[in-house]
């Protein structure tokens, strides 16, 4: 019998009484389940850090001393209990070791995604789909109206122009997945990455992947005029070049107004869309499905009738 208070949302984030745990607290706890590094997902602080060894590595990273007491690094496919729950981390698709967690008490199976996708991305772990009875839900993209299309043409965009390109995406992700996507479909360009960006990329390819070509970041190539450079920036410091002159503005985003203003749109998501939710769904083949990170209420009535759909929140 699927125990409606198994995990619920409380004001340090997603919490499992039974096992005494929390899925990715947004504040410091005891035992923190973290699904992936994005810092939405892995605040710095916790006592006892449960993850992979990749996601350990980037909090490591960019937390330095004060990324947890203690990190227990688990594989995917491996089991590690919290009392009387089992837990296993399979491939969530989104990052570098992002991890959807199944969580196993009695006979009912609760999976959470963390966040994910299903488009091909040759920088992290491809999504391996898990059969549960409960599927605990991202809905970033759950809206019938998000379609994100082709990476590889949207990308291909970039060729349509000789100026020099800034493009800002964020560093931990989205930077990797461009530079590989780049080198692949983009032969002409030549990629300069900010330095912020640089230690994740080496921690990436330390994890064994290839993302692709690219050169720290040089000023005096970015003033060479019409020479095919695109300088790879984090957010803050493309919001800073607001005023940048002799390139073209681009930001990789699947949120519409990241691309306001700017000289090119370039829809590259690392979240599902509507469909893959629903693709999603109907491999999980759950009983029930609950809500979280964004807002589940197109999900609640597409299924009406077929579905149960629980909002746990928007956290």
């Amino acid at each position: 019998m699927i125990n409606q208070d198994f995990i619920v949302l409380t004001t340090s984030g997603l919490y499992c009484a039974v096992g005494d745990f929390y899925l990715d607290p947004q504040q410091p706890v005891g035992r923190a389940v973290i699904s992936h590094a994005h810092g939405d997902h892995a605040v710095p602080g916790n006592t006892q850090v449960f993850c992979t060894a990749p996601t350990a590595g980037i909090m490591e990273l960019r937390y330095r001393k004060n990324a947890g007491n203690k990190f227990s690094i688990y594989a995917f496919g491996e089991t590690f209990e919290f009392g009387l729950v089992k837990v296993t981390f399979f491939p969530a698709g989104h990052i570098l070791g992002s991890a959807q967690v199944l969580m196993e008490f009695g006979q009912i199976r609760y999976l959470y995604t963390g966040d994910f996708k299903l488009q091909l991305d040759e920088t992290c772990e491809q999504l391996q789909f898990v059969e549960a009875d409960v599927l605990i839900t991202e809905t970033t993209f759950a809206s019938p109206l998000v379609r994100h299309p082709n990476p590889v043409t949207e990308i291909a965009k970039l060729n349509d122009t000789h100026s020099n390109i800034l493009l800002g995406a964020y560093s931990l992700g989205k930077a990797q997945r461009l530079i590989h996507l780049i080198s692949e479909n983009c032969s002409s360009k030549t990629i300069l990455v900010h330095f912020n960006i640089l230690p994740i990329n080496k921690l990436y390819e330390n994890f064994g992947f290839n993302i692709g070509n690219y050169l720290p970041y040089n000023r005096k190539l970015m003033k060479q005029p019409g020479s095919g450079f695109i300088y790879l920036v984090p957010p803050t410091t493309f919001d800073s070049y607001f005023r940048a002159h002799n390139v073209v503005r681009v930001f990789a985003s699947g949120w519409k107004h990241r691309h306001q203003h700017n000289g090119m749109e370039l829809f590259i998501s690392d979240h599902a869309d509507w469909n893959d939710i629903i693709r999603m769904i109907n491999n999980v083949k759950p009983v029930e499905v609950w809500t979280i990170h964004g807002d589940g209420r197109d999900l609640k009535k597409y299924y009406e009738n077929q579905i149960p759909i629980k909002i746990l929140g928007k956290c």
